[in-house]
């Protein structure tokens, strides 16, 4: 079964819209573990504007499932990640001016950098993921890397605008996860995934991390975070009984 990751990025999004101490991503995290969790994933930003230097401190301390840190390639948030060794990495693209992850990493453009972060995480046996786009040429550029994993973007799925262009974009990204585990990397998928949407992702990727967030932080405003973990795991659970 794909193991769930779960993003608590926009809990601290909601506390840093007044700037006060609740509610905590901590707190939610430990919840989203009750709820059944396997992994939780925060982004620390550069910007801080959610998620903070204090939150992935504790949340090392605390998660006990593995601890997945988001971070763009910015050596302050390099330095933070060697010193927190969280479970895993993941290398994003970042820009400020966006409200969230817009697309998938350049790694031909950004390949130098890439390989460096990739060889000091390596030394320290921190396993990186790069997030792309579900492109052959970033794919085999990933493996030359020598990235443990990579986490297929699936925002243009998830944003498709006809059931036509939703098909299109799962095949799409079904190809891209085939060909990664012929490349020797270990697939993973994310971005934009619901309730909705979710279960066609795993009957076709069959990926072997899933990380959401925004969803699931929505449907936890209504129901709370353990139930909306626990409805999501069973989304999920449902859709490879039916693959």
């Amino acid at each position: 079964m794909a193991f769930l990751g779960v993003n608590v990025d926009h809990v601290a999004t909601v506390r840093q819209a007044r700037r006060t101490y609740e509610p905590d991503p901590v707190w939610a995290a430990a919840e989203a573990e009750l709820g059944g969790a396997d992994i939780i994933t925060v982004h620390l930003r550069q910007d801080r504007r959610h998620i903070n230097d204090r939150d992935v401190r504790l949340l090392r301390q605390t998660v006990t499932v593995e601890l997945n840190l988001e971070m763009s390639l910015d050596p302050e948030i390099v330095e933070i990640a060697l010193s927190t060794r969280p479970d895993m990495v993941t290398v994003v693209p970042e820009n400020r001016q966006e409200v969230t992850t817009e697309g998938g990493l350049d790694v031909t453009r950004q390949a130098d950098r890439i390989e460096k972060a990739v060889e000091r995480f390596r030394q320290e046996g921190i396993p990186v993921s790069l997030f792309i786009d579900a492109e052959e040429a970033h794919l085999r550029r990933a493996a030359e890397l020598k990235a443990t994993f990579v986490e297929l973007h699936t925002g243009r799925y998830a944003n498709a605008q006809n059931a036509a262009e939703r098909r299109a974009r799962l095949d799409e990204l079904a190809g891209a996860a085939g060909l990664g585990r012929q490349l020797g990397l270990t697939v993973n998928a994310g971005h934009g995934l619901t309730y909705g949407n979710v279960a066609d992702v795993v009957r076709r990727l069959k990926p072997h991390e899933l990380h959401i967030g925004h969803s699931i932080v929505s449907r936890a405003v209504f129901v709370g975070i353990r139930e909306a973990v626990r409805q999501m795991k069973e989304i999920m659970f449902r859709a490879e009984l039916l693959a």
